[in-house]
């Protein structure tokens, strides 16, 4: 056994919490979750700082809110004077990895930290210390498949593939991770397993997609006038009429929940290999493995698939397993309002490496059973413009997928919007918007009623404005973060 823990981060990408049967879906199973679950804790109560891919990635490693570092939009890659894990991990004399997919380090300088650099996809990504155990010709197999897959509605499409598991994302990314455990496991080592799914295209291998046909999946409740009767913010009514799906075809709303879910058992049995790797190598016990994902998906609920710059659970919930069988309890479960800024904190802790005071984060206290965690903030935003329903009917129907890609960026960076979240109460203000929304979770689970116009909630409206002001004062940095180009603003 070495003396310093190995640490292995698997982070999913686009994974609500609400997919697994540890958060409650009642047709989705996820065993390794469960068996990782087993031998640490669970966290019910995770919340991504961003629900964008690279802003929570950023503020994962640099346990940093993204209006602190700066990374705000899917532009805005980790800063370059940066105090992130690797960085220190690398100082410490840890052997490093990446095995999939990146969107976060673009800086040569930050990648030369790595040991293996296994980014995925590969095009234009320089490899090193590993090469792929797949074929390039393989790899180009299911590349292909993803260039054919139908489009079956405006708004999304989804396939499934007859070929080999490891020529898909999962499976080769998965075998890759073994491998690199395999050849490092007499020293120290820090590996980021970086699964691309179940994040669009939803495609998936046949024998998964298999295991979720119609008549098992269970749409989420939905409110037909949710968007329609004047009390949802503008933003989220555009969003909902880009990527709605109620006029689509229901068989095919169940065909991409069943590929996003194939996708999400794929990952869990990619999870599932790399424990048996750990314990076939005799390290399990020296690895502090941790099991999350950046940041949800819609996948049926409020009637849409896919994100955008809203704060629904589906989309800011995420799950969160924290596992080192000989350090931390195991088999339990906590209700904490905890964040994903707090895990690179608490991994540092646990090493016994000093956490940089820039580091807004720490779990350690939480892990323990020692605190409780009340309150937890996510964002998203750099204050542009707003893009209105009269901007969206500039655009050519039906809206859909070519809607969403040609006003990305504009509505990436639109706004302020900050969203405070404890167990009971979810409270979301933005200046620049024109409705805050508050929700009780308690009585409103799937937050089909925003109830902030309601008179009897008044006191706790007040409340959590005023702590979600303090939080934000705070924590704000003097990172600028740029506006999209200007031509990113033209819809015609």
């Amino acid at each position: 056994m070495t003396e310093l823990p190995n640490i292995v981060v698997v982070m999913s990408d686009q994974q609500k919490a609400t997919a697994s049967h540890l958060y409650g879906n009642t047709f989705c199973e996820t065993p390794s979750m469960e068996r990782l679950a087993s031998e640490g804790v669970l966290f019910d109560n995770a919340i991504t700082p961003h629900p964008l891919c690279m802003p929570a990635r950023v503020a994962f490693w640099t346990s940093q809110f993204p209006h602190s570092n700066g990374s705000r939009r899917n532009e805005t890659p980790m800063p370059v004077d940066a105090e992130h894990a690797w960085r220190i991990w690398k100082k410490h004399g840890y052997t490093t990895g990446l095995i999939g997919k990146n969107h976060c380090f673009n800086r040569i300088e930050d990648q030369a930290l790595f040991d293996v650099w296994n980014p995925y996809p590969g095009a234009n990504n320089r490899t090193c210390g590993m090469e792929w155990f797949r074929s390039d010709k393989d790899l180009k197999r299911v590349s292909d498949a993803i260039k054919q897959m139908p489009q079956q509605t405006p708004s999304f499409g989804y396939g499934s593939t007859g070929l080999p598991l490891e020529d898909h994302s999962t499976g080769l990314i998965a075998g890759q991770a073994t491998r690199f455990i395999e050849s490092n496991s007499k020293k120290p080592f820090a590996l980021w397993v970086s699964f691309p799914d179940p994040h669009e295209p939803w495609i998936a291998p046949k024998s998964y997609t298999d295991m979720f046909p119609a008549n098992r999946i269970e749409l989420p409740p939905q409110r037909h006038s949710e968007f329609e009767d004047g009390t949802a913010p503008e933003r989220n009514v555009v969003l909902h009429d880009i990527l709605n799906w109620r006029n689509d075809n229901i068989e095919d709303v169940y065909g991409v929940m069943g590929a996003y879910y194939a996708m999400v058992r794929f990952v869990d049995d990619g999870l599932g290999q790399i424990l048996d790797c750990l314990e076939k190598n005799d390290i399990r016990e020296n690895t502090i493995v941790v099991f999350c994902s950046d940041h949800g998906d819609f996948m049926g609920e409020h009637g849409m698939t896919c994100k955008g710059g809203v704060f629904y659970d589906c989309l800011t919930r995420v799950p969160l397993i924290f596992s080192w069988p000989s350090r931390i309890p195991c088999g339990t479960r906590q209700d904490s309002m905890v964040n994903l800024i707090d895990v690179v904190p608490t991994l540092l802790e646990l090493q016994g490496f000093d956490k940089p005071c820039r580091m807004q984060g720490d779990l350690l206290p939480v892990v323990t059973n020692s605190n409780e965690k009340k309150y937890t903030f996510s964002e998203y935003g750099c204050g542009g413009q707003a893009f209105s329903l009269s901007d969206l009917k500039k655009l050519s129907k039906p809206w859909g997928r070519q809607a969403l890609m040609k006003s990305l960026q504009w509505r990436e960076a639109e706004g302020r919007r900050k969203m405070i979240r404890t167990k009971d109460w979810k409270f979301v203000h933005d200046p620049m918007g024109d409705k805050d929304e508050l929700y009780n979770l308690k009585d409103d689970p799937w937050e089909l009623h925003n109830v902030c116009d309601c008179s009897e909630h008044t006191s706790i409206r007040s409340e959590l404005s005023v702590r979600l002001g303090d939080w934000s004062i705070e924590t704000e940095g003097d990172v600028p973060a740029p506006l999209p180009e200007p031509e990113k603003y033209l819809l015609s």
